[in-house]
């Protein structure tokens, strides 16, 4: 039988976790990939070490890029403040990180090249942070073109998938689907700010408690956690 090798990028959030998950669900090895790209705190990536463990992942890398160097983000950048009044429709926050996830897919792309990997799990969804460029299903279908074009397998007709199965997805499935696969959300850390406790007030909290609160799990909120 020929081994199913999967990339996942892991950042130590819900969605990234939840897509790994399902990938493991399907009988595929699963290869993590974090970055620690100059955010604002560690913990995101503390806690992907920690998942990685608990799913038992064939390897869990962490690559250092700092993208803190020139800024332009709130996440990367201490001298701008991460918004906490709620998300304003058809604007993108300044939580956005340029070039994020397109550096973060090309690194995927390399190391599943070298490691006979067929598809990249990505926990984007452009249901949240207000539609973030990189995170929509334009953005993802033109990747994939690229990244056809741009590798020996690819040219050679087996490339490498782009696959996010929670693109389309509302926050309270795939809260749902990560109750249902077992992983442990007290594990994962979604907050923009590194406290001892997620701060319950920025973006991605606010997304998430919501969330929760909807299922019925108030116990995982955040000023439960």
């Amino acid at each position: 039988m020929i081994e199913k090798r999967t990339i996942a990028l892991l950042s130590g959030g819900i969605d990234s976790a939840t897509a790994a998950c399902i990938a493991i669900e399907a009988g595929e090895t699963v290869i993590g990939l974090s970055f620690d790209y100059g955010q604002r705190h560690l913990k995101e990536l503390k806690a992907a070490e920690a998942l990685a463990e608990d799913l038992n992942l064939e390897d869990h890398l962490t690559i250092k890029i700092d993208l803190s160097s020139w800024g332009g983000s709130s996440l990367t950048d201490r001298s701008k403040t991460i918004p906490t009044q709620g998300i304003k429709k058809n604007i993108i926050p300044n939580t956005y990180v340029p070039g994020r996830n397109t550096i973060f897919v090309a690194i995927g792309l390399s190391l599943a090249e070298a490691r006979g990997a067929k598809k990249i799990a990505l926990g984007i969804n452009a249901m949240d942070y207000s539609g973030y460029p990189d995170c929509r299903p334009d953005y993802l279908e033109a990747y994939q073109e690229l990244a056809n074009l741009s590798s020996k397998v690819g040219r050679e007709g087996n490339g490498i998938k782009l696959w996010a199965p929670l693109l389309d997805w509302e926050k309270t499935k795939i809260f749902n689907e990560a109750l249902r696969l077992k992983i442990p959300i007290e594990k994962t850390w979604s907050c923009y700010q590194g406290g001892i406790k997620p701060c319950g007030k920025c973006d991605s909290c606010r997304i998430r408690d919501q969330a929760l609160k909807e299922i019925g799990r108030k116990d995982l909120c955040s000023q439960n956690i």
